[in-house]
């Protein structure tokens, strides 16, 4: 690695760390605390890369990164901050940095970052369209130090101005809307409409038509498309293969694997294809241990400003909400700080109020509770309670009957075939269908059948 680097952070720690290792690699270092300084050597022709923090004694490293374009145009920064949310992602990105890391840093990544800029001329900079100013705006819960968050704030400033459709995948209550949102609000669009459609809108002979009036060249969202019928399907690619001028950007969200749905035949490839231009996907909070902390604090925040009282958690609650599992993703989590800042009797939050709110659930497998001798009616009902409030206000996507029969029919079967060692003719008659019946669901279900002796 060659080249002169200039370092601006106020941490002591971090100046030396990355003194000492890019002086191992070759570089010239200048390292300083502050970004008067900083821009000075700037100004002077100094360095062939900046590495710079945001939040400095005299400034903003971000709102620096103009006046370092404007006085040395191929002059690429890297950004390093603390402040790991999606605005300083779109922020550094929309101000032209050359690439962006949340504190604390891969020292090793941040050293191949540092190399491919000394080593890639910097695209020439581009004029900021106008457009109100970025802020945090709807208070968006968007936040995470997680590798997986970071990468997803990545993709969405890089995606944000770009004309291919956007493909948004997670579970329920992940926050595949407000990553549409986002894309849309920090965008070149901004200021047309946002559209998420249904199903059912784009019913009858008007009802594309309508859609595309309403977004007027903004955004239009197709809101869980996986659980569209075949119908609803052909009427996307049809208004996806005549849309006006200007068209509004394209994006969708999906819980349900699109590909698998395809190839089973029940999603259109063309369709597939043309809403899959970016796919974005968004990790689980079971993904992301690490930022359940940071979004409970951002809850009990959001709570105190509602009027709800000053909450936090005490080191053992915290522990257990840690060790949950959360199948409902950041929604359920927002629920569940919400009911605990309301009932919670005493500034801090015990572990014993977590344990009531969350049912003393088990915390890795929290919907496997009930002792023996529970009634299975009881146990599925108990579950079925908990998916709908996951929900929150909001019903399930249609076709709840069917998913729900296939949830509890595939493992049914699958354990009576391993109960009775694979043999069919045996596991018909011991759930009572024709063999027939249960060939055809092995097939429609894709259960796989192992033959083995199994004494019983």
């Amino acid at each position: 690695m060659d080249g002169t680097v200039l370092v601006a952070d106020d941490d002591r720690t971090i100046r030396t760390v990355l003194t000492q290792a890019l002086t191992r690699a070759g570089c010239k270092v200048h390292a300083t605390a502050s970004l008067v300084t900083l821009m000075r050597w700037v100004e002077e022709g100094k360095g062939d890369l900046v590495i710079s923090d945001v939040i400095m004694p005299d400034g903003n490293g971000l709102e620096a990164l103009p006046k370092i374009s404007e006085e040395r145009p191929g002059l690429p920064v890297i950004v390093i901050s603390a402040q790991n949310t999606i605005m300083t992602a779109i922020q550094a990105a929309e101000a032209e940095a050359f690439d962006y890391l949340p504190k604390p840093f891969d020292l090793p990544d941040l050293m191949k970052r540092a190399q491919k800029a000394l080593e890639q001329k910097r695209r020439a900079p581009v004029s900021t369209k106008p457009g109100e100013p970025l802020s945090e705006g709807g208070d968006l819960p968007l936040v995470g130090r997680t590798a997986a968050m970071q990468e997803l704030y990545r993709l969405v400033a890089r995606v944000m101005n770009a004309d291919l459709p956007v493909l948004i995948s997670g579970e329920s209550g992940t926050g595949k809307s407000l990553i549409a949102r986002a894309i849309h609000d920090f965008s070149d669009r901004r200021t047309l409409p946002f559209v998420v459609a249904q199903s059912g809108d784009l019913q009858g002979a008007d009802g594309p038509a309508m859609l595309l009036s309403k977004a007027k060249g903004g955004s239009l969202v197709f809101d869980e498309v996986g659980d569209y019928d075949d119908e609803t399907q052909a009427r996307i690619v049809r208004m996806l293969d005549a849309l006006p001028d200007p068209a509004p950007r394209i994006m969708a969200t999906t819980q349900i694997d699109l590909a698998g749905l395809m190839e089973a035949g029940k999603f259109r490839q063309d369709l597939f294809y043309r809403l899959g231009g970016v796919t974005l996907n968004v990790p689980s909070l079971r993904e992301r241990v690490e930022d359940i902390p940071l979004l409970a604090e951002h809850f009990l925040g959001r709570a105190e400003r509602d009027g709800l009282g000053t909450r936090r958690f005490t080191p053992e609650a915290m522990q257990l909400v840690r060790a949950y599992s959360w199948p409902g993703n950041v929604r359920q989590l927002e629920n569940t700080i919400r009911r605990l800042a309301v009932t919670s009797s005493e500034e801090e939050i015990a572990r014993s109020e977590v344990e009531f709110v969350l049912g003393n659930q088990p915390a890795i497998e929290p919907l496997r509770q009930g002792g023996e001798g529970e009634k299975l009616s009881a146990s599925i009902a108990r579950h079925l309670r908990r998916y709908f409030d996951l929900h929150g206000g909001s019903l399930p996507p249609a076709g709840l009957y069917d998913r729900i029969l296939k949830e509890m029919e595939a493992p049914l079967i699958e354990i009576a075939l391993d109960a009775t060692g694979g043999n069919q003719a045996r596991c018909a008659d011991l759930l009572g269908i024709n063999r027939n019946t249960l060939r055809k669901k092995i097939t429609d279900l894709d259960i796989q059948v192992t033959r083995r002796r199994k004494l019983m």
